[in-house]
């Protein structure tokens, strides 16, 4: 990998306290973003990155448009390349930054995926079709604390039995930038993550007692991002609705039912975690349909 690009990644790391997802991200487009550079010969040599020009970063985005990349993704490409062109300023490497006056592209902001309070029902009671197996005593518990607290996939992967305070019904979530907040846990999350950590995490434990993941893989390993997202998405394809659940589908449908039921926005801005207010506002659209349908079907005048 080229010299700068590391140095950039572990600028990231140290510095900003990104993700693993966001570096390997920024990752696989800088090396992208070189790639196409040195196919043009934009490049002194492989890691000289001295003669790159506004020109080269247009090119590269006219680039990703031909060949029909997702304009979400055409975005965050371009991010990438303008925080590392400013990186390469910075460290002295080049001596104008190409990307100052560059334009991101525009992104069209598509309203999340959301399930009824009714699907979100159906979709945790699922795994206990055939009994308290230990895995379903887990997948269960999982289903409730996604809901229940509106946490990233990735953060709940990450959760520690040191995080949790039944008692309280507290759980402590380490978000994006290592930022910690305190959730809340509903009565019945408390209830069913009880009776995972009774009867089903000690079996999937097995002789792994030094692991303090609470979500555990049947090896008594932690259960990754990935590994969650197959579960979720097994239990929505036996209910149809595969086509309508993403990852973070029940962190949308957390949002949505808060904002609908009458919470503050930044209420839920502080339990999504979201750095910025404007992040949040998307679950407004949603609720502004419920609020019609509840005009529609309320008012005099309406029927």
């Amino acid at each position: 990998m080229d010299a700068h690009i590391q140095e950039f990644l572990n600028y990231l790391v140290a510095e900003k306290g990104c993700s693993d997802n966001t570096i390997a991200a920024y990752q696989n487009d800088l090396i992208q973003f070189h790639a196409f550079l040195t196919e043009r010969g934009s490049l002194k040599s492989a890691e000289d990155w001295s003669a790159i020009t506004r020109d080269d970063l247009v090119n590269y985005i006219l680039f990703l448009r031909e060949r029909e990349y997702a304009s979400a993704t055409v975005a965050r490409k371009v991010a990438a390349m303008k925080s590392f062109c400013h990186f390469l300023l910075r460290t002295d490497v080049i001596d104008d930054n190409p990307a100052e006056e560059l334009d991101s592209p525009k992104v069209k902001k598509q309203l999340p995926n959301t399930l009824t309070p009714e699907e979100v029902a159906c979709l945790i009671a699922l795994p206990l079709k055939n009994g308290p197996t230990p895995k379903a005593l887990r997948d269960v518990a999982l289903l409730e604390v996604l809901y229940a607290t509106g946490m990233r996939v990735s953060e709940v992967a990450q959760v520690k039995l040191d995080d949790l305070d039944l008692e309280a019904g507290k759980l402590r979530c380490v978000g994006k930038g290592n930022k910690e907040r305190v959730m809340p846990l509903l009565p019945e999350a408390v209830d069913v993550v009880r009776v995972y950590l009774d009867s089903g995490r000690p079996v999937l434990l097995g002789h792994n007692v030094q692991e303090r993941t609470l979500f555990l893989n049947p090896r008594g390993e932690r259960l990754t991002r990935q590994g969650l997202w197959l579960i979720i998405k097994g239990y929505a394809r036996e209910l149809g609705l595969e086509d309508r659940v993403t990852p973070h589908t029940l962190r949308h449908s957390f949002a949505t039912h808060m904002l609908n039921g009458g919470a503050g926005l930044r209420e839920v801005q502080l339990l999504l975690g979201h750095a910025n207010i404007s992040t949040t506002q998307v679950y407004t659209h949603i609720s502004r349909d419920h609020l019609r349908e509840v005009y529609d079907g309320s008012h005099p005048r309406a029927h």
